[in-house]
């Protein structure tokens, strides 16, 4: 059953989520504060040029002393010229040395969160797994990572740029003229308010973005996995038409996070105009009336300052943007990275160095989901060395076994015990180094044969590797591939028989030399009968003095067992060996006469 996506209830600032936020930049924190200090340089110098342009047109072009040349005029402006050229290089210089320090902090900054998002990923229990898409995980290190990314490059940047360089320029304002500066102040409650009336909206519908974004890549990511079973069974007019609900979805969704976010853009035009209609009309009418505190150069210069001033509060709408989608991202990754790991390691582990191999059950109940219970009060005991098949129908149980020994889930009532401890006393990395697992399904990564049978161990040889293949006899055809052991095979193992990735997983099995082995026979279910009888041998040496449990489906397993477990329904309900099971003529024997008339 998966799980739905948690409602995201968003906020423009939320302090918890700021601080968590703030604990990855606290590490960067001494680049981060020159980056700062580079920015607010830059912000003075840009907000100062419309200064030399006042200066330029009231003291040479227009007005000055009434002695001054021509020749004086052109060359003050000159002056004025060049320094303007510097400033502007100067600005330059600020704004390639802040960019650079601050991208180089957010990529590690990012870098840090990624690594955590995956290192938690892999701490996730399976009970986890179970309930949520793998699209959905993809989404957090992929899509809202780089949310955060962007936030961090272009929305944090912008925003400390835009808030310096309107603070410079409203202070220069006031410098130049008060009457003036307050007059344009007296717009801000208005800009405010449109803004905030956009910004919310905008809030909103980037919350259901990145929701249906994350539905989208879930359901993405399970059809092109299951896409043989969709073939199969010609059901790709229906995928379709379920993509193309969520496709249209998320496009509404952009849709209409675009309908408000230009909502912003008319409105500054409409306020930029009311602004320049405002310098006009009141410094004109100060200046017509002989008025010494506005001159010309003021006013060119307020002009200036208004196109300065609009763009900063244009990009803030962008950066407004930007930290809705991050605000929404990072209460996904803060929710994932909150996620309860309920398979938990003790504070005090019990070494392992070699487990004897004892595997008990007392009393086990546990369920998948709530209580509805897939084993119920069930005990059993195997001793060091032994082999033991569990068989049972499609539902007895029997998978879980397996999965409880490895504790890859925790019992609800009860223990599972190895070496007559209880599994939760072990690490988890301890306890699964000396288990091995034959699944029925091998996953096969992308990458080269040798890796595929070490699964990158470094203490793996190649003899090892080699040693494993030959037991299994997966080496007659690893050799005959192109590159040996080196061949590179693809994700899933597209390019492998069934078979052959089934070989591949048994030598993954003998190669990590356990000293419990966990077998589900069906895995040796599709090999041709040659290669299945040189992998049973292969299995009873690697069993010999191992303890052995097999989820047995085959007569030829279930015959060569010590010990035969029958399940039913969560419960055990029969034991003893092959010819005792069969004298009972319970359930067990009504099995195999099942298993004995289905074909080998």
């Amino acid at each position: 059953m998966i799980a739905p996506e948690p409602e995201i209830h968003g906020k423009l600032f939320d302090w918890g989520l700021t601080r968590r936020l703030l604990a990855y930049v606290r590490k960067y924190r001494l680049m981060l504060f020159i980056a700062v200090v580079f920015i607010l340089f830059m912000a003075l110098v840009n907000s100062f040029m419309p200064v030399l342009l006042k200066v330029a047109i009231d003291d040479y072009l227009v007005g000055g002393e009434d002695g001054l040349s021509s020749a004086e005029r052109i060359a003050g402006i000159t002056r004025i010229g060049l320094f303007y050229i510097g400033m502007a290089a100067l600005a330059f210089l600020f704004r390639y040395v802040q960019s650079y320090l601050m991208a180089w902090t957010a990529e590690h900054i990012i870098y840090d969160m990624r690594a955590d998002i995956y290192e938690k990923i892999l701490r996730l229990p399976l009970r986890y797994m179970d309930r949520n898409p793998v699209g959905r995980l993809m989404t957090r290190v992929t899509s809202d990572v780089d949310a955060m990314q962007k936030m961090v490059t272009d929305g944090l940047v912008g925003l400390i740029a835009d808030l310096f360089a309107l603070f410079a320029i409203m202070g220069f304002m006031v410098y130049l003229s008060p009457r003036l500066a307050f007059t344009l102040f007296a717009v801000f409650p208005v800009l405010f308010a449109v803004m905030a009336w956009i910004n919310r909206n905008t809030r909103r519908a980037h919350r259901q973005v990145r929701y249906r974004q994350s539905a989208l890549n879930a359901y993405l990511q399970e059809m092109i996995t299951g896409m043989l079973t969709v073939q199969m069974f010609n059901r790709e007019q229906r995928v379709r038409e379920r993509f193309d609900e969520r496709n249209s979805s998320l496009r509404e969704g952009w849709i209409e996070a675009v309908r408000w976010v230009s909502y912003f853009f008319p409105a500054m035009e409409i306020l930029n105009a009311v602004s320049i209609a405002l310098v006009l009309g009141v410094g004109g009418a100060a200046i017509l009336a002989g008025s010494d505190a506005v001159t010309i150069g003021v006013v060119v210069a307020f002009l200036a300052y208004i196109r300065d001033f609009f763009r900063p509060l244009e990009d803030l709408s962008e950066k407004s943007t930007v930290f809705q989608t991050a605000m929404a991202s990072s209460e996904r990754i803060f929710g994932l990275m909150d996620e309860p790991e309920d398979v938990l390691d003790p504070k005090e582990p019990v070494p392992i160095d070699h487990f004897r191999g004892a595997v008990a059950f007392e009393h086990v109940a546990f369920a998948y989901v709530d209580e509805d219970w897939v084993l119920r009060d069930l005990s059993f005991r195997i001793d060091p060395g032994e082999s033991v098949a569990i068989v049972g129908a499609t539902g007895a149980g029997k998978t879980s076994i397996i999965s409880l020994i490895s504790r890859f889930y925790d019992v609800q009532r009860g223990c599972v015990k190895v070496d007559d401890r209880d599994v939760r006393a072990y690490r988890q990395v301890d306890l699964r180094r000396r288990i091995g697992v034959v699944i029925q399904d091998p996953f096969i990564f992308s990458g080269s044969i040798a890796s595929n049978i070490s699964l990158h161990n470094p203490d793996v040889t190649r003899e090892q590797i080699v040693q494993a293949a030959r037991y299994v006899n997966a080496h007659r055809f690893i050799e005959k591939l192109p590159d040996g052991y080196d061949t590179r095979v693809q994700e899933r193992g597209i390019t492998l028989s069934t078979g052959q990735k089934q070989l591949l997983a048994l030598a993954r099995a003998l190669v990590q030399n356990p000293d419990i082995l966990l077998i589900l026979d069906e895995a040796t279910a599709n090999v041709d009968t040659e290669s299945e009888q040189l992998i049973q041998e292969a299995l009873k040496r690697l069993m010999k003095g191992r303890t052995s449990i097999v989820i047995a489906h085959r007569l030829s397993t279930i015959r060569g067992v010590n010990r035969i477990i029958v399940m039913k329904h969560g419960r055990k309900i029969e034991e003893g060996s092959h010819a005792e099971l069969i004298q009972q003529e319970g359930y067990y024997r009504r099995l195999y006469e099942l298993l004995a008339h289905q074909p080998a």
